[in-house]
């Protein structure tokens, strides 16, 4: 169904939304909540029973705490998340063990993982590197050359030169030129996102997909599953097949205890006719350009290529999008991408939650133990594994400018919370926090010594790092990065510092909140 708004094309699938109570009545997450909640419920039952009726029972709960607890002492999982799961057996030995047992045998995600480890494999050679940009000496000296050679080996991320970069420094921003780049598109559009919420943005987006599509450009689009559950509808995809878009939900939200809750696609990446990606924070709702107001001014950023990296993006969707394919066909990122003029060079990579390799996490911390000047981060949560938080403490202690900016107004209270809860150990070592006053920082940005930066989709925290498919692109030397720390200083101006005595006098609510979920905060 089509509408008009303001002389302007809005195109709408779904009937339009109830707000408040209504809204979340009328979607399929009362259901899920209720069937997960009897399911923990017998769970918990079959529990009690044998608690009560079988005398040895206490001596089996000790057998398997211990058998547990030597497993965690020699497994390869982070000293964080050992802590948790420690917590976890010894107030609850055997649902504790069965809940660690359960998460480790992924199901709900055998199948899935087989099919992207496969594709992984199969595409690891596809993008050659070319040698001589790994040869140059700016590259080598920065370290560079050792970071490509790395993020290798989980997958296909050659390092390239003939690629311009656009920052933009608002959701607003790369919407406007997002639908200008559409409008060019002469052979294929590939969407890959991990929100999409019917609204003036997706509407005026669905406008020009569904044209393009009548033009005989392969428009595909692939979202979360989680959005069936929280936004869409579970036939959406037909819904768009029937306006000529092709469409997917990754791995759609089943109302079963599984693992389905992890390996979310947190994913965004458009791409064009191989000429034109787009990635960084912004999803595709109207709260990302501020057409609504959900937690004051929404804070985020994005990044627009041009040129020979964008043939990574188009793998990367591709990859995705071949879970459902019985045949994999890979013409799209191997077609010739236009050569554009850049001083620097770009890196897209992708994190897999499925492989071994920490790729996220590593980068971040690759760029705070070159650095030499400053370390300017942007990000939503800070939920730190030891590593990573010694990374940090280590920078500020050696005299780099380490700056984080942080929401003023925040999403989720836990998650504040737990940030808190790392303020006063990176505070002493030097690390400066800042909390944007405004609104909500969405942006997922490192940006360091007027020469590196990575713009993309890793929070700071266990499920970005950790549970996620994520994605980022990786600048050295290009233009934009000067804009980008242009931008994270005027952010600055609009934030409150963190200080030694702001922490003594936040709320008890808060402080209280941070130590509890502090414990489990791996499984967040």
């Amino acid at each position: 169904m089509e509408k008009k708004e303001n002389n302007e094309n809005i195109i709408y699938l779904l009937p339009k939304k109830n707000k408040g109570l209504k809204r979340f009545l009328f979607t399929r997450l009362p259901v899920f909540i209720v069937l997960i909640a009897i399911e923990a419920a017998i769970l918990v039952a079959f529990y009690g029973f044998f608690n009560d009726y079988f005398p040895h029972f206490a001596t089996i709960q000790a057998i398997f705490s211990i058998g547990m607890v030597i497993y965690l002492f020699n497994c390869s999982m982070d000293y964080s998340a050992k802590l948790t799961w420690l917590f976890l057996i010894m107030i609850a030995p055997v649902p504790g063990t069965l809940f660690l047992a359960w998460t480790k045998r992924d199901l709900g995600h055998r199948t899935e993982q087989y099919l992207i480890n496969n594709i992984i494999a199969e595409t690891k050679t596809l993008l050659p590197q070319d040698e001589k940009v790994l040869e140059n000496e700016d590259i080598v000296d920065s370290g560079s050359d050792d970071l490509c050679k790395y993020l290798n080996l989980s997958g296909c991320f050659p390092l390239y030169a003939n690629t311009e970069v656009k920052y933009f420094p608002l959701g607003e921003d790369k919407f406007a030129a997002l639908l200008e780049e559409l409008e060019k598109a002469e052979k294929f559009i590939f969407m890959e996102y991990f929100i999409i919420n019917e609204g003036y943005m997706w509407g005026k987006l669905l406008d020009v997909l569904s044209r393009k599509a009548k033009e005989g450009v392969d428009v595909r689009v692939m979202y979360d599953g989680m959005c069936d559950v929280l936004f869409l509808s579970s036939d959406y995809p037909k819904k768009m097949q029937e306006i000529g878009i092709k469409c997917q939900a990754f791995s759609p939200i089943k109302p079963f205890l599984s693992s389905h809750y992890n390996y979310r696609d947190h994913r965004k990446i458009t791409v064009i006719d191989n000429k034109v990606a787009f990635t960084g924070g912004v999803n595709l709702a109207d709260e990302y350009i501020n057409r609504i107001e959900v937690y004051g001014h929404w804070k985020d950023t994005a990044v627009m290529l041009k040129g020979e990296a964008v043939k990574s993006f188009t793998l990367m969707f591709l990859q995705m999008w071949q879970i459902f394919e019985k045949e994999h066909k890979w013409d799209e990122c191997l077609a010739e991408s236009v050569k554009a003029e850049s001083d620097g060079f770009v890196m897209p990579y992708c994190d897999s939650p499925m492989d071994a390799y920490k790729t996220g996490e590593n980068l971040y911390m690759d760029i705070l133990y070159r650095a030499n000047d400053y370390v300017h981060i942007m990000t939503p949560y800070l939920i730190l594994d030891n590593e990573l938080e010694t990374a940090l403490k280590y920078a500020a202690e050696r005299g780099v400018d380490v700056k984080i900016i942080l929401p003023g107004i925040p999403d989720k209270k836990a998650a504040y919370a737990l940030a808190k809860s790392h303020y006063t150990s990176l505070v002493s070592s030097g690390v400066k926090i800042y909390e944007y006053t405004p609104g909500f920082i969405h942006a997922k940005v490192f940006v360091s010594d007027d020469i590196k930066a990575t713009v993309g989709t890793i929070n700071l925290d266990y499920r970005s790092l950790y549970h996620h498919f994520e994605c980022a692109a990786y600048m050295f030397k290009t233009k934009c990065i000067a804009d980008i720390e242009k931008d994270f200083q005027y952010t600055l101006s609009k934030c409150r510092e963190v200080t030694p005595e702001t922490i003594k006098n936040e709320t008890f609510y808060y402080k209280a909140l941070g130590s509890i979920m502090k414990i489990i905060a791996p499984l967040m």
